[in-house]
């Protein structure tokens, strides 16, 4: 079985904290072997710093099983960063964007089983010239080396209360309803649906599909775009094979009675159901970037610059992405049911 890939993520954040302390805990969650990508020296310092006692093992990654009982073990990159928590500079996003870029590498070259990324600050790394929105779109962009037919990046964020995907994502929600369209809903949903039954063992997924203007438009009243676009979008799903429910009022969709109907909801946009999933489960949440040929889970928050280097950082999401990822991968006979993947 090989390690898991955890890149180390915004220097200045809680990345390198959270890696830290999830090496810590990784008996009390039965995590499976993983190794960082990127600096030791920074690793070795902020372990110092936060009193971890937490020993720093530079490795490769095929020496990252071996090791992982007595310390945590480093993947050195070139790259290198001082010890400033809360303090991002530009400097380091080469370093940054080479862990990214090095842990899909070894997925690729079968040194990693998945990669597992922490936070990155967007605004350091757009200020130093990457032209992504954020992950998500960049992980698209590294997978075409795969040569696996076109890549079609989406977006979850999955607990055991809660899975969501918003359908647009890092835009201003002026232009939402500009750039919503029934095949991106229904290419959005098709992406979904075909994880949710490949890598989460859902045989047949059910997305309920939340309306983009209150109540759902009301008939027309609110809008027309439910009635012309999102209406039209789930009868496209269903067509095609998969159980589509909507569009829904998403102030109805979230309580606890009418999660029991579904797998997944899709939001029109961002904020639409992202506040919900962090509302009921902001320390579990595991953002996990489907339509890859490969898997990529991440802590649903970000690089909380205040709690740097505090020791009041908690790893919870971290450890339940690393531990998702670990539970995916593994053999299906021995995956079990996806829910135990964040059991604690």
């Amino acid at each position: 079985m090989l390690p898991l890939a955890v890149t180390m993520g915004e220097p200045a954040g809680i990345g390198p904290d959270i890696a830290l302390m999830a090496w810590r805990d990784r008996a009390d969650h039965a995590l499976p072997p993983f190794y960082v990508l990127g600096d030791p020296g920074l690793m070795e310092a902020r372990a110092a710093r936060l009193g971890l006692g937490v020993p720093i093992v530079e490795v490769l990654p095929e020496e990252a099983i071996d090791t992982f009982a007595y310390g945590l073990p480093v993947v050195a990159l070139e790259g290198r960063a001082d010890d400033r928590p809360g303090v991002p500079r530009a400097d380091t996003a080469a370093l940054v964007i080479e862990a990214i870029r090095t842990g899909v590498d070894h997925i690729r070259s079968q040194r990693a089983r998945a990669i597992v990324t922490n936070p990155i600050a967007k605004s350091v790394l757009a200020a130093a010239g990457f032209s992504h929105p954020g992950h998500t779109e960049f992980l698209g962009e590294l997978s075409r080396p795969f040569r696996v037919g076109p890549v079609r990046p989406v977006m979850m964020i999955w607990s055991e209360a809660l899975a969501v995907v918003p359908v647009t994502i890092h835009m201003p929600l002026a232009d939402v309803a500009d750039r919503l369209t029934r095949n991106l809903i229904v290419e959005t949903g098709a992406v979904v649906a075909h994880d949710l039954r490949l890598k989460f063992g859902i045989d047949a997924p059910r997305l309920a599909v939340c309306g983009l203007n209150p109540h759902a438009g009301e008939n027309g009243l609110i809008g027309s775009e439910d009635a012309d676009i999102v209406a039209p979008a789930v009868a496209e799903l269903n067509r095609i094979g998969i159980h589509a429910s909507g569009p829904h009022p998403a102030d109805t969709l979230f309580h606890p009675e009418a999660r029991k109907a579904y797998d997944v909801v899709l939001g029109m946009y961002h904020d639409q159901v992202l506040v919900p999933v962090k509302t009921l489960a902001f320390d579990e949440g595991v953002n996990v970037t489907l339509g890859l040929p490969f898997l990529r889970t991440s802590p649903d928050h970000g690089t909380a610059f205040s709690l740097a280097g505090t020791g009041l950082a908690r790893p919870s999401s971290l450890i339940h992405a690393i531990a998702l990822a670990g539970r995916l991968t593994a053999p299906k006979a021995a995956a079990g049911p996806v829910a135990a993947a964040v059991s604690s």
